[in-house]
Formats: structure tokens, sequence, C-alpha cells
């Protein structure tokens, strides 16, 4: 089976819930509105999943441009451009004083790409250690490749082409303990999948799983587009 383009995920605030989408544009910088905007503490520092697992069950939504929050128990908020009104209703989902801004580079300009065989790979790797299996949006993917035969194959390209779109590979995706945060409860699990991961997929640097792929040249990205490796 050609390796094609599964999945489309976008993050309008980095660190809460990825809207999936069937067709997306691939600017110079990344997905167009890929973790435009972030919520940080009183001090100014980004908060994160590990540290606030709330924020995977704040749905942020982009409707003509304009930034909706949802969350479970709370009424929708329409955020105006000037952003008033979201750092109290951050705050009252979350539990401790947090604001909405905009940061300079959300994802550096990046793409984070992981294949259906890599959690295939992981998945059967936990169900004979009598775990159970997980979800792709425990890696929070912007793209998900389908057809690649070999686990991983995401780490060892060069470059690659999505329909009028073409990635080069950057790194990989050095995972943290956000990946044992479940999106759907907003609870902290664990220890997978980094335990088991840590059995076969550690570097140098840490524990790998998926891959950073910078913008050779943007284009528009749809599921089912063939995926090319050069």
């Amino acid at each position: 089976m050609p390796a094609r383009v599964a999945e489309i995920t976008y993050y309008p605030v980095k660190g809460c819930a990825g809207i999936t989408v069937t067709e997306a544009e691939v600017t110079p910088t990344g997905l167009r509105d890929d973790r435009t905007y972030a919520v940080v503490d009183e001090k100014g520092d980004f908060r994160w999943q590990w540290g606030n697992p709330a924020l995977a069950l704040i749905t942020p939504e982009l409707k003509d441009g304009e930034l909706w929050l949802s969350a479970p128990d709370r009424e929708t908020l329409h955020v105006p451009p000037d952003g008033s009104g979201a750092d109290v209703w951050l705050t009252d989902v979350l539990g401790e004083p947090s604001s909405l801004v905009r940061p300079p580079a959300g994802n550096n300009g990046r793409l984070h790409v992981v294949s259906r065989a890599s959690l295939d790979l992981l998945n059967g790797k936990l169900m004979e250690r009598g775990a159970e299996p997980l979800p792709m949006n425990r890696f929070r993917p912007n793209v998900v490749i389908d057809g690649w035969p070999t686990p991983h194959t995401e780490d060892g390209v060069g470059r690659v082409s999505l329909a009028d779109a073409e990635l080069t590979f950057t790194e990989r995706t050095i995972r943290c303990a956000i990946t044992m945060v479940d999106q759907e409860t907003g609870l902290r699990s664990g220890p997978e999948p980094l335990r088991t991961l840590a059995d076969y997929r550690r570097e140098p640097d840490g524990i790998a799983f998926g891959a950073y792929f910078a913008v050779l040249r943007p284009g528009k990205v749809s599921v089912g587009d063939a995926v090319a490796v050069a």
C-alpha cells in the first residue's frame, strides 16, 4: 500500500486539545494557525500538560480568525481581538492564575510527523507486557502517515512530499511526561508509554518517538494525499 496522509491536526493553543481536519495549508512556518496562542502562568512561563493536565480538556477553535475556547462544564468563550476575558476563563478552568498570549514561534516553524507503523509497534509491545494500547493523540502529531511498512521511517527520511508541500527532516522528537497524560480525561497516567519506549527508543538526548520536519515548499495537504520520500 502506498504511503498516504492519514490524519492532520493543528493546535491553535499550545498545550491544549488539537483540531483534526481533512485538509490544511502548510505555510513556511508549519501548519496554518498551529500553536498561534499559548497559556502562561503568572511568571510568563508556558503552562504544559504534565503540570496542568486539564489543558488537554480545553478545546480551542478558530472561526474566521477569531478564537473560541470550550471545556467541560464551562460556558464557551469567544475571545475578542484584545484577548479580554480569556485570562479569567483560563484561570477558572485550570485553577491557577493563567493568561493567553501569542508566542513569537509556536512550534519553531516545524511540523510534527508520526507514522502509524511506529504506533503499531509500540502498542504491540505495550500489550505484550499487559498494558493498554494508546491512541495517536498521546503524541500530539500534526501529520500522521499510514503505509510506511517499517516503524520509525519518519526518523530516517531526508525529504518528504505531501501533495504540493515538501518537508525536510530536522530532528527526532524527544518525548517528555506529557505522553503520560490521557488526552480524553485530562488526567495523569503512567508509567506508559515512556517505560516501554525506554526499552527500545532511548537516544543520548532522551526517548525518541516521531520526528520534526521543516517546510521546504508550502502547499495544501489533505487526508489521502500520497506521501513521497526523496
